[in-house]
């Protein structure tokens, strides 16, 4: 999904969001944001010295970094307005920050295995291999090797975690022919195989909306 769908996405779900002030006491806050009469989508900020701390339906997340975490979610703001996003998220660099991450129905992590990095992995792995060592095999070694492969290595039993499939990768071994010897997937451990959760990308856009429209709602009562 791209940044600008993802966006759009977010702002769909919070259209109807309205914001409450409950606490605003320099760098004290506690702000809601939800759709009057019902609580789907909803989130709370709550700030104090030098954390911040976002709940709502899609969990609860602390982070940490700058006495006014309001100020450091501003940080990328200005910058990547200029690619005409509305909404500025850094995901790598916000997770950085984290210090507790909701657990109560999850494994308590921003990112999660991801099936389709895990695939793209294994056949550059396989191609580079292959086309590294074409003079040294035939044509029906390569289709075995690649057959075995799809079979034990993709097509694998998965599970959340995605710990039988890197698996049954960091396990395979393929005799090819006398020459090669056997393949295996060298270093595959190195792979980054995650990406974030949805959660916490939703969390992400939500904390740079919510500040967006703090922001806005202050600089106009100030006028």
């Amino acid at each position: 999904m791209t940044r600008e769908q993802a966006e759009a996405d977010f702002l769909k779900d919070v259209s109807a969001h309205e914001m409450e002030v409950l606490r605003d006491d320099g760098v004290y806050r506690h702000i809601r944001f939800k759709k009057p009469g019902t609580g789907c989508m909803h989130f709370d900020l709550v700030t104090w010295p030098g954390y911040l701390a976002y709940s709502g339906d899609m969990g609860c997340y602390v982070f940490s970094r700058l006495n006014d975490m309001f100020e450091f979610f501003r940080t990328d703001r200005e910058y990547l307005q200029r690619d005409g996003l509305q909404l500025c998220i850094n995901l790598g660099y916000w997770s950085e920050k984290l210090q507790a991450v909701d657990g109560s129905r999850h494994a308590g992590s921003a990112k999660e295995f991801s099936e389709e990095k895990f695939n793209r992995a294994v056949i550059e792995d396989l191609v580079g291999w292959i086309r590294g060592n074409a003079y040294r095999t035939t044509k029906d070694e390569r289709r075995e090797l690649w057959d075995a492969v799809m079979s034990e290595v993709m097509g694998a039993d998965g599970d959340s975690g995605g710990y039988r499939k890197q698996a049954a990768a960091h396990d395979f071994s393929h005799f090819v022919n006398n020459d090669v010897g056997n393949f295996y997937f060298q270093d595959f451990w190195e792979h980054d195989l995650t990406e974030y959760t949805f959660r916490f990308v939703w969390c992400c856009y939500a904390l740079a909306w919510g500040i967006l429209k703090y922001d806005e709602a202050r600089k106009g009562g100030s006028e």
